[in-house]
């Protein structure tokens, strides 16, 4: 993996820390990651969220073009 660096507002990062916190996530890395991925499954591969709008996997799928 590259390392990233990007900035944001603090109330991302308070967010970001509650999931956290929560348990959610293991780290910021972790979820930031996992929104990136599904905003590209969305917008740039076109793959449709599942019907409830739940996550089936946190594992990242291998994409094929």
């Amino acid at each position: 993996m590259r390392l990233v660096t990007v900035k944001m507002p603090e109330t991302y990062l308070e967010g970001l820390d509650e999931l956290v916190k929560m348990g959610r996530y293991s780290s910021r890395s972790e979820a930031i990651r996992i929104a990136v991925r599904e905003l590209l499954k969305r917008e740039l591969w076109g793959i449709p969220e599942h019907p409830t709008g739940l996550e089936l996997s946190r594992q990242p799928r291998r994409i094929t073009v």
